[in-house]
């Protein structure tokens, strides 16, 4: 028996932003599907605009487990995350215990399959799903400004920052096409004046 799986579906109790009011609670299962579906799109954009060669299927798949330690850890907020260099390796050191737990949990013949979605193993697509992560965040922030959360206001420009310093073509080609929808309302995104 493996308790693998059921160990994921508490990824759904794990609440993102502790430290901040939420107008819409977001949980860790939420964040993973939308950190996949970022990461697949900027490997199809790099590739497909930017001359890339990532293998899109396999970033969304990686996004999908890049915060599986937290059903053991929990969510640690940013602030005391990066708070300092010790306690992000440390916390690092604690996420990757995490993963490796994890995949004992697993039946051995599927181990090695699951490695690399656990256990950090290609450093390109981890950067595209490290950067999809910055976006999700940047862009939660967007929503709750957009509904009137001022908590998020100091998140929204630090997290802009953060995105606009990424070093990538289709980092920046996402926040310049994508990321002002998520300021309009469901109105304005339906009005024919919005441009699309």
């Amino acid at each position: 028996m493996s308790h693998f799986f059921a160990y994921l579906s508490r990824m759904r109790f794990i609440r993102r932003w502790g430290l901040m009011h939420n107008f819409y609670p977001e949980n860790i299962q939420e964040h993973s599907l939308r950190v996949a579906t970022i990461a697949h799109a900027l490997a199809l954009i790099a590739n497909e605009k930017f001359g890339g060669n990532f293998d899109a299927d396999r970033a969304a798949a990686i996004a999908l487990y890049h915060d599986a330690s937290e059903v053991l850890t929990g969510d640690l907020p940013a602030p005391i995350k990066y708070h300092n260099e010790d306690i992000r390796d440390a916390y690092q050191s604690v996420e990757h215990k995490a993963n490796e737990q994890l995949l004992r949990m697993l039946p051995e013949e599927l181990q090695t399959a699951f490695q690399p979605y656990l256990v950090k193993s290609d450093p390109g697509l981890q950067l595209l799903v490290k950067a999809a992560d910055k976006l999700c965040a940047y862009l939660k922030a967007l929503e709750e400004l957009r509904a009137g959360n001022q908590e998020f206001a100091d998140a929204a420009r630090t997290l802009h920052a953060a995105v606009a310093d990424i070093d990538r073509p289709e980092v920046q080609y996402f926040l310049e096409t994508f990321a002002p929808s998520f300021e309009l309302t469901l109105d304005q995104l339906n009005s024919d004046k919005t441009p699309r």
